[in-house]
């Protein structure tokens, strides 16, 4: 059968109204649509842990008189790329792994390589530009930032497979979307320490909650193809595991700070997220599919409300 999604050359999951449609010729659409170009909410929430962590790690440098407005704003444009870059080539290799298993679900069906609007070599080559995109940008900072970024790529091939042989795909998730909250202090110190690993952490369970929500959308599809989720496997504990996720979330996040010791200013960004963290636990109901999304993509907010909180140390120093 051929879907609505098919002929107009969108895909069902995806406003209709994004840029993408607006300005790239019809021919480039399959292609932002495998790098989810009309979906930002991606690259914003892998983003948001390195713009964290450079924000983080510049509060310390103006402890040690290294603060550098340049240097922070040249880190962050690069973070800015990379994310877009490295999130493209991560759907495109997440779509070819789960070629068949999204031709059998509903939602994904209208995806550029199920709906055979692009073939699986043309996908591969798609992959092979963003990479090198991304090995571009890793290439800008110092050879321990460089090193630390590659290793990442292990935790983006395992993803795909994750929900194959568990019900914690999430967790995988967050191992790879969080790992900037190491990068931009790397980027900065060419080390590690421990506010950086506690900012992982912390990113990482908060990826395992708001990745938990988007889930209730497919768990009737998930169920049917046989592949696990944290959504399937919480259920109608769901709330609960949210508060414990979020609420760890949060209490890494300010060890992470405290440890730092950076101005007390950049926690009023850490308490209204916070507030908006579990706004999202009170009203979350894991069976309307539209609010699942909505309190998903509002993990933005809290993103930017954290970064924020860390950059107004930096503008009163």
């Amino acid at each position: 059968m051929v879907h609505h999604s098919d002929l107009s050359g969108r895909v069902s999951d995806a406003p209709s109204n994004n840029w993408v449609y607006r300005i790239l010729p019809r021919t480039l659409w399959p292609y932002a649509q495998l790098a989810r170009w009309d979906r930002p909410i991606g690259w914003q929430l892998l983003m948001w842990p390195c713009f964290w962590s450079a924000a983080l790690a510049a509060n310390v440098a103006v402890q040690t008189e290294t603060f550098s407005w340049g240097t922070l704003l040249y880190h962050l444009a690069l973070f800015f790329i990379g994310s877009v870059a490295m999130r493209g080539a991560g759907c495109t290799y997440n779509d070819l792994v789960d070629h068949k298993i999204d031709m059998a679900v509903a939602r994904t069906r209208s995806r550029p390589l199920p709906s055979g609007r692009v073939s699986r070599m043309q996908a591969k080559v798609f992959i092979v530009l963003q990479a090198l995109a991304g090995l571009v940008v890793i290439l800008q900072f110092n050879t321990f930032a460089i090193a630390a970024g590659l290793f990442s790529l292990v935790f983006v091939m395992i993803y795909p497979f994750a929900k194959r042989f568990t019900n914690w795909p999430q967790f995988f998730l967050g191992l790879a979307f969080s790992w900037g909250a190491l990068m931009g202090w790397a980027g900065q110190f060419a080390s590690l320490d421990w506010p950086p690993v506690l900012l992982y952490v912390g990113a990482i369970v908060w990826t395992i909650g708001y990745d938990t929500i988007y889930a209730h959308q497919d768990k009737e599809d998930d169920t049917a193809v046989g592949i696990g989720s944290t959504a399937l496997l919480f259920g109608d504990r769901t709330h609960g595991w949210l508060v414990f996720l979020y609420g760890t979330a949060l209490v890494c996040l300010f060890l992470s700070f405290w440890m730092a010791g950076v101005n007390i200013l950049a926690f009023s960004g850490l308490a209204v997220a916070a507030l908006m963290l579990f706004r999202q636990v009170w009203v979350l109901d894991i069976d309307n599919v539209a609010q699942c999304l909505s309190l998903f993509k509002s993990n933005n907010r809290v993103g930017a409300l954290v970064f924020a909180g860390l950059v107004l140390p930096l503008l009163l120093a």
